[in-house]
């Protein structure tokens, strides 16, 4: 059975919170600002044709308001009251008539990103600007069969304990990262849905504030564009949507001209992360086993045997994800297997005392 919805007087109890998020947005202002609007959101596509909506530098900082998935209809029938609706999210949603998808924000274009470079994108901050999150039934949903009806909910966000309201007796912690960051592909238009080489759809959990995500460049400027923001998700997502609301970041974007990839990286401060992506989950699975291969063959100089036992006895795999088209596997690779982190970590240690 679908789980019931939280209590009415839940919202009764966050409207003056509600009113406050939707109305406000002080943070520190970094060196650009890309707002979320009708002028700056793509709705389901990454595509290289787009003019960019801001050009920057490699090493400028940039914050980013996005909107999380769903149009104003699927909200309304999940249980959002109408005033507490986004006026960004009707915007949009009227100035895209026809189109459905992610909302993406951008492109953003880089000045010397080129084909072949890297894209460092560092995550400095990420802000949960709804005191909700929306989760859905997809039609590719691991269970969808067994839901053929489907079912959608608004879920209430409290901000202030840093939990989603799921149900009477049950809190889920939040846990604030994009689902969708990418770049564009070498010629036309794609669907936002399925991750690839461009990275886009990733729904990586682990890319939350303070980690970093590489994307092989793929046209010129690189065009990059975010969204698909979670309050919160699970490996796997498996009813094909997680605690989706709106989200806004601060990255710092730096070109690489010499580092060569071929499949988007990430790392957080304890992890490197290789990627596979594939519709078939076995193929994923080798292709991300086959990149964290790689990236300790290249960048801590062991054998490929070495390599390849190292993964096998030390290095996590996880399912990323299972149901946009394509399927994602991600091996988590600790750096406390390398001594040069220990020394780092013990000489940090050791000044702070």
């Amino acid at each position: 059975m679908y789980p019931s919805a939280p209590k009415p007087d839940l919202w009764h109890r966050l409207q003056p919170v509600i009113y406050v998020l939707l109305a406000t947005s002080a943070v520190a202002q970094p060196t650009y600002t890309v707002k979320a609007n009708a002028k700056n959101v793509v709705v389901g596509a990454y595509d290289a044709s787009l003019p960019p909506v801001l050009r920057v530098k490699s090493g400028d900082i940039v914050e980013i308001e996005t909107l999380s998935v769903s149009c104003p209809d699927q909200w309304r029938r999940a249980g959002l009251p109408e005033k507490f609706m986004e006026p960004a999210r009707v915007e949009v949603f009227n100035a895209n008539p026809g189109k459905n998808g992610h909302y993406l924000t951008g492109p953003v274009y880089i000045e010397g990103a080129e084909p072949g470079d890297v894209l460092e994108v560092q995550i400095r901050k990420i802000r949960v600007t709804l005191p909700y999150a929306y989760n859905g039934f997809g039609r590719n949903g691991v269970l969808a069969d067994q839901f053929p009806q489907g079912g959608s909910r608004v879920i209430p966000l409290d901000l202030k304990r840093n939990v989603a309201l799921f149900a009477p007796g049950i809190e889920v912690p939040l846990h604030p990262f994009f689902g969708s960051l990418g770049v564009a592909p070498a010629q036309g238009s794609i669907s936002s849905t399925p991750p690839g080489k461009h990275a886009g759809n990733l729904d990586n959990r682990e890319l939350v504030e303070g980690t970093t995500l590489y994307i092989p460049i793929q046209t010129k400027g690189a065009l990059f564009e975010v969204g698909d923001g979670h309050a919160g998700q699970g490996d796997g997502e498996v009813d094909q949507t997680a605690l989706e609301t709106s989200l806004t970041g601060e990255f710092r974007f730096v070109v690489h001209k010499d580092m060569k990839l071929e499949w988007p990286r990430g790392e957080t401060p304890t992890h490197y992360i290789a990627m596979g992506l594939d519709e078939d989950l076995n193929k994923a699975v080798r292709l991300a086993t086959e990149q964290a291969v790689e990236f300790l063959m290249e960048k801590k100089g062991i054998s490929k045997a070495d390599a390849y036992a190292l993964v096998s006895v030390a290095v996590d795999l996880h399912i990323t994800e299972l149901v946009d088209q394509t399927k994602g596997v991600h091996a988590m690779i600790p750096k406390k297997l390398f001594l040069e982190t220990r020394k780092t970590e013990r000489g940090a240690s050791n000044q702070a005392h």
